[in-house]
């Protein structure tokens, strides 16, 4: 793959439901644009956790308790993040009357994965920090269900594979171990229907915001090979 260097930042989020693509997409397009990096609020919470900071210990005590981590710590996250990268400010707060100016140079250029999900948290990262795209990823549902029915995982290592387009080399075993494959607990096809009628009900508002703001681009395709090229010009238009 042929690489493209940025010449002003790129804030992107990306919006899709559960099993269209969005990770094999974020992979894609950091393998494209070499500027281009991931900032996962799953991950700055598990990292703080197992690191033991106060924001982290913090938010421990939510999950132990079986409660959803606050808006206000998951943005203190990510925005201790972009001060660290020096992608910000390193004198922003997430009390701040207005956004943090971002770095213009490209190299602060990011993906923001797991967070806003919602339009009120949109609304909460709009005074934290610009994000000047949003990419809102369709693909049929009956076309998501088929993935998830040809879906095996490999638990130990979390590889995934799937007979339709990624199938292990020997049916049913692991291409580096060759241990079996196995389901899901949760890849059945009423569960998956749940999950999306969800993310619709959750999304449409969210999309509504950044539409407002004018960032928001939509793609479709029935497939991962056919949404990444598309992705590919829109990015290189705006920001190559």
């Amino acid at each position: 793959m042929s690489t493209k260097e940025f010449k002003r930042a790129a804030r992107i989020i990306l919006v899709g439901a559960p099993g269209v693509g969005k990770g094999t997409q974020a992979e894609r397009l950091m393998q494209r644009y070499p500027q281009l990096s991931a900032v996962s609020s799953g991950d700055l919470l598990r990292e703080g956790v197992r690191n033991r900071t106060s924001l982290g210990l913090e938010a421990e005590a939510f999950i132990k308790a079986g409660n959803l981590v606050p808006d206000e710590m998951i943005l203190k996250l990510i925005l201790d993040k972009l001060k660290s990268n020096r992608w910000v400010s390193t004198q922003s707060s997430v009390t701040d009357h207005s956004p943090a100016q971002p770095s213009k140079n490209p190299s602060a250029s990011f993906i923001l994965d797991g967070f806003p999900r919602t339009a009120t948290q949109a609304s909460r990262l709009d005074n934290l920090i610009p994000v000047n795209l949003v990419v809102s990823l369709i693909t049929p549902v009956n076309i998501i269900l088929s993935r998830i029915a040809s879906r095996w995982v490999h638990p130990p290592s979390g590889r995934v594979y799937n007979t339709g387009f990624n199938a292990p080399k020997v049916s049913g075993r692991d291409d580096l171990t060759g241990e079996p494959l196995t389901k899901r607990a949760d890849d059945d096809e009423e569960t998956w229907k749940q999950r999306l009628r969800k993310f619709d009900e959750t999304s449409q508002p969210l999309l509504e915001h950044y539409d407002r703001k004018r960032v928001l681009w939509t793609v479709k395709g029935n497939s991962s090979d056919e949404i990444t090229p598309k992705l590919f010009q829109e990015l290189d238009s705006r920001f190559a």
